[in-house]
């Protein structure tokens, strides 16, 4: 090597260390799922990308049920796919209790997690410690049409029963016309029909299981939970029922050919935005139905939370990402870019002791006091074994639960009748629980 060759290559180490080192950039992907609160989510986060230039997004937006599947298969096999998931409080403990999940300790200064809804932050929290953060939480409630109720003479109670919305729903149904006087979740899977007809059922005094774990569809009070479900459906439901799920009758809501949708509350800024909803100024409110006799309105609660799993290789740029978007600067960002009904709600107290968004969302009141109505640890009026409102907190929930949604699902298609499928959920259910040692001494 010649003297000029060497003292080129010098100059240009010399040069290459006095330059500033160029910051290299982190990739989160996230996996979240296909609603309006995610989707408005992903239009907002220039905001983000401000405040961290060295963090990118890439997002994977997965229906309901796909979701589920993805993020599970993943997580159980620490695929590593995802640094942020989308997962719901049922997950949580479960997950957390497995160490999947990255506890989200020693948040970004001013996050509040004391602002967190009790109710909530208790269904995020294991040994005192928080495994995610809720990017909005529900329970569930009655969503009409005013002006249908008053044409058709009905009055929908603040606290209604079945009967009530069943002679609702009747006198509302114009069929010729489009209007169907109910829509509820027909779809099948854990988190959609079952979600909905759990609920249900523990509004007429049904359980899942006995306390011996014994599945119970075969009792009365299931029976009457699935055929006055068939009934209201079959008579005042809209055609092609047993697809739809929580978009699908949002969307049937939305463009006036539902009576009655009862459903989760963070419907309510959907139903009532004039933008997206053509009887944004008809739709009254009310809780959840209880059956005549049975001091118990359909227990649900519901979040859905950004988690970090433990198999994530950029565990502090997810944790900056989790922050922002569950924050209250979040909340202000979507008042300030849609206004204060469109704020994720069900999660942080702060946003119901704020004036503005009380006197924004006519339906606040009632989500809060749907929410704090909540008993996890008693969803049925009879003893239980296990705890969950609208599922079973146990990791077989899923599969079991599902199959007895396709059972339900194919009854609402007109496959087999109430009895068969509650015959078949039954069985399914008993098979699955035996062979994961419930009940056994």
């Amino acid at each position: 090597m010649t003297k000029a060759t060497r003292a080129l290559l010098g100059a240009t180490f010399l040069t290459a260390m006095a330059l500033p080192a160029v910051a290299q950039e982190t990739t989160l992907t996230i996996a979240t799922v296909n609603n309006g609160d995610m989707i408005r989510m992903q239009g907002l986060t220039e905001d983000f990308k401000e405040q961290h230039p060295d963090i990118a997004l890439e997002w994977v937006t997965l229906e309901e049920n796909v979701l589920r599947q993805r993020v599970t298969q993943d997580i159980a096999t620490q695929g590593g796919q995802f640094d942020v998931m989308t997962i719901g409080n049922y997950e949580v403990p479960i997950w957390a209790k497995q160490e999947w999940l990255l506890p989200l300790e020693g948040m970004p200064e001013g996050y509040n997690t004391d602002d967190i809804l009790p109710a909530i932050a208790e269904a995020l929290t294991v040994d005192g410690t928080l495994y995610a953060a809720p990017f909005y939480g529900e329970s569930a409630m009655v969503m009409y049409r005013t002006d249908l109720a008053e044409e058709a003479g009905v009055e929908i109670p603040d606290q209604p029963t079945w009967t009530d919305i069943r002679n609702a729903a009747e006198a509302m149904t114009d069929k010729e016309n489009e209007v169907y006087g109910i829509c509820l979740r027909g779809k099948a899977g854990w988190g959609e029909n079952m979600a909905f007809l759990t609920a249900m059922a523990n509004s007429y005094g049904a359980r899942w299981f006995d306390m011996d774990w014994a599945p119970q569809f075969d009792s009365e009070e299931w029976n009457a939970t699935l055929t006055d479900y068939l009934d209201m459906m079959n008579n005042y439901g809209p055609p092609g029922a047993s697809s739809n799920g929580f978009n699908e009758n949002l969307a049937l809501f939305q463009q006036g050919k539902c009576g009655i949708w009862i459903d989760a509350t963070v419907a309510a800024s959907f139903v009532t935005d004039e933008d997206e909803s053509t009887v944004a100024d008809s739709v009254g409110f009310a809780q959840f139905p209880n059956k005549e006799g049975v001091d118990n309105r359909g227990n649900w609660l519901w979040s859905w939370n950004l988690a970090i799993p433990s198999s994530t290789d950029a565990p502090e740029a997810a944790k900056q990402f989790v922050a922002w978007a569950t924050s209250q600067g979040y909340t202000e960002l979507v008042a300030e870019d849609e206004g204060w009904a469109a704020a994720p709600p069900g999660t942080r107290t702060s946003l119901y002791e704020n004036e503005q968004y009380q006197e924004a969302a006519p339906f606040a009141e009632m989500t809060l006091n749907s929410i704090n109505a909540v008993d996890t640890n008693a969803p049925s009026v009879q003893e239980t074994p296990y705890t969950g409102a609208q599922f079973v907190a146990i990791p077989e929930f899923q599969g079991i639960g599902t199959a007895v949604g396709q059972q339900f699902s194919a009854a609402l298609a007109g496959q087999m009748d109430a009895a068969q499928a509650l015959s078949g959920a039954q069985t399914s259910t008993q098979r699955t629980m035996d062979r994961a040692g419930y009940g056994s001494e």
